[in-house]
């Protein structure tokens, strides 16, 4: 059960659609919310700051610490609309950190929610790869796009019988018990195929039926194409309303790196996408 849900709130308004998101997830589970802002300090060289006058970083501190209270105040004002248990965090760090922060703030949380990386330079990439690598927690990625909130109409779950998928439909059950139809989504092409994969999918299936999820098994050739795409299409051509799927990648020192599937789901995904590692 989802019992606690923290969101990234981002300082430019236009980004809040993370915040709606995760707020219909806790009013479907009654679920407290956390909303955790970040006031940043300046991190550049120390040769470049000797140049900067003092002043212009002091107002660059405050003004990053004014778009945080911001969004904290839209924050609990939406949080108090919805009637819903909900708490607030403002956190001082240099930008560099935040992620690191934030993964470490959502281990003590059933889910984080964040908002998708924007074509127009809002870069959310480093927070949510942390956070999906470094939480040990799932997180649920909205499109920059979405309008829709959590839907429960169609959700597409992404097989391959390796332990990331595992980890992460085991995470979502809540999310699929509740769901009108589940598809366990099995791509098949020259790496995937084998009667293994097909026999996982079979068993997985039943694991899922005897949680009471409506589930059933779409296995789909796809020898041409890349394996983000055939998922998209799926979701795309079945009016999918929510993507399940393991988080493919490793931290390395400072450098997360990201699987292939994961990386390009999550700069091309329509529909919200619940991933866990």
């Amino acid at each position: 059960m989802i019992k606690d849900i923290v969101v990234n709130l981002e300082h430019d308004v236009s980004r809040d659609r993370a915040r709606e998101f995760a707020i219909t997830v806790a009013e479907a589970f009654d679920a407290h919310l956390a909303g955790v802002a970040f006031a940043y300090e300046p991190d550049f060289p120390g040769y470049v700051m000797l140049e900067i006058p003092p002043d212009v970083v002091a107002t660059m501190i405050e003004e990053s610490k004014k778009a945080a209270e911001a969004a904290i105040r839209r924050f609990d004002e939406a949080a108090r609309r919805s009637l819903l248990s909900a708490e607030h965090r403002l956190v001082r760090t240099v930008g560099i950190e935040a992620p690191t922060l934030f993964a470490a703030i959502a281990r003590r949380f059933d889910l984080s929610t964040f908002l998708q990386s924007s074509p127009d330079g809002e870069a959310n990439d480093d927070m949510i790869e942390s956070a999906l690598l470094e939480s040990g927690r799932p997180v649920i990625v909205v499109p920059y796009i979405d309008k829709n909130g959590l839907k429960l109409d169609r959700v597409v779950c992404c097989w391959d019988g390796g332990r990331p998928a595992a980890r992460a439909i085991n995470d979502a059950l809540p999310l699929l018990a509740r769901a009108q139809k589940v598809d366990l989504l099995i791509i098949e092409n020259n790496k995937t195929k084998n009667e293994t994969t097909e026999i996982c999918g079979v068993e997985m299936a039943s694991h899922l039926a005897r949680h009471d999820v409506k589930v059933e098994i779409e296995i789909i050739p796809a020898p041409d194409i890349g394996v983000a795409d055939a998922i998209l299409s799926h979701v795309a051509d079945e009016s999918g309303t929510l993507i399940v799927m393991g988080g493919y990648g490793h931290a390395k020192l400072r450098e997360i790196i990201l699987g292939g599937v994961t990386r390009d789901i999550l700069k091309s995904m329509t529909v919200p996408a619940f991933m866990s590692h």
